[in-house]
């Protein structure tokens, strides 16, 4: 059974400044988490709750919800900026 992906509104707003062809790469690999919530290459964040992926130079940060089957995007971001 899949997952459901959702996007917090601060992730939606930096995802969307994407230019767009990174922007599309991004979209693809969400979609995926679908499917592959723990995909390989993906990280558990330290001193708080959650997983990032590397795509390119950009990081996307997501909590995992099993008991709900729910992905949460939190954040989008190039890697010098994604912890500020």
């Amino acid at each position: 059974m899949a997952y459901a992906v959702f996007l917090k509104r601060t992730a939606k707003r930096e995802l969307e400044q994407l230019p767009r062809r990174i922007h599309d790469k991004i979209v693809d690999h969400l979609l995926s988490l679908r499917d592959h919530p723990h995909p390989a290459g993906a990280d558990k964040l330290h001193g708080r709750e959650g997983y990032r992926i590397g795509i390119g130079d950009y990081l996307v940060l997501y909590v995992i919800s099993n008991r709900e089957r729910t992905v949460e995007i939190v954040s989008v971001a190039h890697r010098k900026e994604v912890y500020r």
